[in-house]
């Protein structure tokens, strides 16, 4: 078998590139000694082609539809595991025991309050201020609390670090929502566990009683344990880029946030909510908006089709669709969104036009609607797409730190500006 490739670039002698092959068999150049050796860098708009570290976390074949959390399939952990044992998995490399789940259960409620010095941070928030602003400010604010988070980042008390930064992001995200309707806070209860706390935090009131929905709960889970970690995205290569400064976890995981909210990334699921709402109001003309959708010349665009990775159907999409009316129907709910993204996906999965182009529906197709049936608000869908990637970013800033082959990142570029020019005093320009 080949371990390397050979490079002819003009007037140099050929160069010998090592060839670095996955477990998966997944291949690359490793060109770290390029410019080095030659002098040329490469150029990767957007890092399509690029791999910026070697990971045990997560793989991801994007052709063929595979995505797996430590070596277990996403279909077996959606279906057998809670949000808390896969964060574990994900975090610790394996999944827990009996003792070891009930006691990163027992860490995630001992950590769920915050300072109370924290709740007069949302005084200088407005009411109006979308809820990851004060989530990714509250998370970043939590360095000032914990003595080990200052200075040089370190994993040594990152069992700790981990438990309170994931115990204590759901009471943030919830008195966000708080905030954001006027309500008083709800303190979080150590009797509950996590998903269940969470909603409890969210929709219950001083006034009335609050009954916590068993399927409200399922429902969560599964929603964070999709989205728990993903490769080397956009959110998790922030996290990677800040946390290689030796910047602490919590700054790191606040970064994080801040690049999920983009709406190409993030932002994705509430913008399909939104898109299905225009179809509902202007008449449910499916095929009218799916034409709108096909001509170059219109603006509109079909929201949760195609995938930067999936060439194929996104397998987290496939569970969703497998759970969402079956989650619905408990929860008697009749939507017509619903009915809309079940036409719109038939429609479009037999259109030639999205086939040719691989424009599957992907995760943020359908967990906008289950969060609309959970009850949340639209503004709070990158929040819980948020709360399930915190386990991933900590196990990825984790490993990072652990490998002693990381560096402070510094991609390079081409400059493709001005020459030198003679400075022109102002009088004379």
């Amino acid at each position: 078998m080949t371990n390397s490739a050979t490079l002819h670039l003009p007037g140099q002698e050929p160069l010998e590139i090592p060839i670095i092959r996955g477990s998966e068999n997944e291949r690359a150049l490793d060109i770290s000694l390029l410019r080095a050796k030659s002098g040329y860098i490469t150029l990767d708009p957007g890092f399509v082609n690029t791999g910026a570290c070697s990971s045990s976390i997560t793989y991801l074949d994007g052709e063929k539809g595979i995505l797996r959390y430590r070596g277990y399939p996403i279909e077996e952990l959606a279906q057998k595991s809670t949000f808390v044992e896969v964060a574990y998995l994900l975090i610790h490399g394996n999944l827990p025991d009996q003792y070891q789940l009930t006691e990163f259960s027992k860490k995630l409620s001992n950590h769920s309050m915050i300072h109370e010095d924290m709740k007069h941070f949302y005084d200088g928030f407005s009411s109006t201020a979308h809820p990851m602003v004060s989530l990714s400010t509250m998370v970043a604010s939590l360095s000032a609390y914990y003595s080990e988070a200052t200075g040089r980042a370190s994993v040594k008390d990152l069992h700790i670090n981990s438990a309170r930064i994931m115990a204590k992001v759901r009471t943030i995200a919830a008195f966000s929502y708080k905030k954001s309707i006027g309500q008083p806070f709800v303190y979080p209860l150590d009797s509950l566990p996590y998903c269940a706390n969470f909603l409890n935090m969210m929709f219950s009131v001083p006034a009335q009683p609050y009954e916590i929905d068993e399927d409200h709960v399922k429902a969560m889970d599964l929603l964070l344990i999709l989205h728990a970690d993903h490769e080397q995205n956009c959110s998790t290569s922030t996290v990677r880029v800040v946390g290689s400064s030796q910047a602490n976890v919590y700054a790191s995981v606040a970064s994080g946030i801040l690049a999920l909210w983009g709406p190409l990334h993030g932002g994705a699921n509430q913008q399909v909510l939104d898109m299905l709402l225009q179809i509902y109001e202007n008449g449910g003309d499916v095929d009218g908006f799916v034409m709108r959708a096909k001509n170059p010349n219109d603006s509109f665009r079909l929201m949760g089709f195609g995938h930067r990775v999936y060439k194929n159907y996104d397998p987290r999409a496939k569970i969703i669709k497998e759970h969402c009316d079956r989650i619905l129907s408990k929860l008697g709910v009749q939507d017509p969104l619903l009915e809309i993204a079940k036409k719109l996906e038939e429609r479009a999965l037999l259109d030639s036009y999205f086939v040719e182009r691989n424009l599957y529906p992907n995760i943020d197709f359908y967990s906008g609607i289950i969060y609309r049936a959970i009850g949340l608000p639209s503004n709070m869908f990158t929040v819980m797409f948020a709360l399930g990637r915190i386990p991933g970013w900590i196990a990825q800033w984790k490993e990072m730190h652990e490998d002693s082959q990381t560096r402070i990142a510094r991609p390079r570029q081409i400059y493709i500006g001005e020459n030198a020019r003679t400075y022109i005093p102002i009088n004379q320009r």
